[in-house]
């Protein structure tokens, strides 16, 4: 099997139409956040691990300028598809994650993650923090669901969420950090929405 690392792994994953992520729709904490008081305001926004687009079609529909990356070929060609089939502008590029500093250093006022942190082995996860950071603008926001299960195999990896305040305080604020209520079912009491400013 190939190592979670190479990007043909997660081709394979879509050809095969083995991709449990894709909830065919957008995730209904996402939904929720943005139609509430609460919701952020409009800015750019990268969605890192954007899969077939549906959490980034959201947040275009909503009027934030969005740019979805992803490993997989296939996985943009569907997000693309979808956009023009529904009509909501929005860019999708295929790209390695961990090298997007070079190209969008300082370029997104949000970063939204959904399924890209515990899709990356939790050894890589200082280097995301790092990522996330450089591609924010200096007042930049992190909105992220994740994943708060404590199975020991992955993907999807988990992690505690005194593991992700940990992993995250040096370079970020934590606004908020709350259990999800609303997760589809099989994620129920998984989940935890998380907001994080960039320090300065």
């Amino acid at each position: 099997m190939l190592p979670i690392t190479n990007p043909n792994y997660w081709e394979q994953r879509y050809q095969e139409n083995n991709a449990p992520w894709n909830l065919g729709m957008a995730t209904p904490p996402f939904v929720s956040l943005l139609a509430s008081e609460f919701a952020p305001i409009q800015g750019k926004a990268a969605i890192l691990g954007c899969g077939q687009g549906h959490d980034a079609l959201l947040f275009a529909k909503h009027e934030f300028e969005t740019i979805g990356f992803d490993f997989a070929p296939s996985a943009i060609a569907s997000a693309t598809s979808l956009s023009q089939t529904m009509g909501i502008p929005a860019q999708f590029l295929q790209r390695d994650i961990f090298e997007l500093p070079t190209e969008f250093a300082n370029s997104f006022d949000y970063v939204i993650e959904h399924t890209c942190f515990c899709a990356i082995h939790p050894s890589q996860r200082p280097d995301y923090v790092k990522i996330v950071r450089s591609i924010l603008k200096p007042q930049g926001e992190l909105i992220a669901i994740f994943f708060t299960h404590n199975r020991p195999d992955g993907p999807p990896f988990g992690s505690t969420v005194s593991e992700i305040q940990e992993l995250f305080a040096a370079d970020f604020h934590t606004t908020n950090i709350i259990p999800i209520h609303n997760s589809i079912d099989r994620r129920q009491g998984e989940e935890h929405l998380a907001r994080f400013k960039v320090r300065n």
